[in-house]
């Protein structure tokens, strides 16, 4: 694993992350008083699955990819 993997993987992990959590917390508990500490509990536990998922599944995402891509250029 290289240097530029781990760094595609965090920021990658860290927006999307961020973008979900931060829809899904505003569609479960609406702009309440507390919101942004709320949403900033569960970014900063999901950020870190992110990371690791990316890194795991990003060789058989590009894999299969490319599979597909070859099938469609047929």
């Amino acid at each position: 694993m290289n240097i530029s993997n781990l760094i595609f993987a965090a920021i990658m992990g860290g927006l999307m992350s961020l973008s979900i959590t931060l829809i899904t917390t505003l569609v479960r508990v609406g702009f309440v008083q507390n919101f942004f500490w709320v949403w900033l509990e569960l970014w900063v536990l999901t950020c870190p699955v992110a990371i690791i998922c990316i890194l795991i599944y990003r060789p058989f995402a590009s894999k299969l990819t490319a599979s597909l891509v070859k099938k469609l250029e047929r």
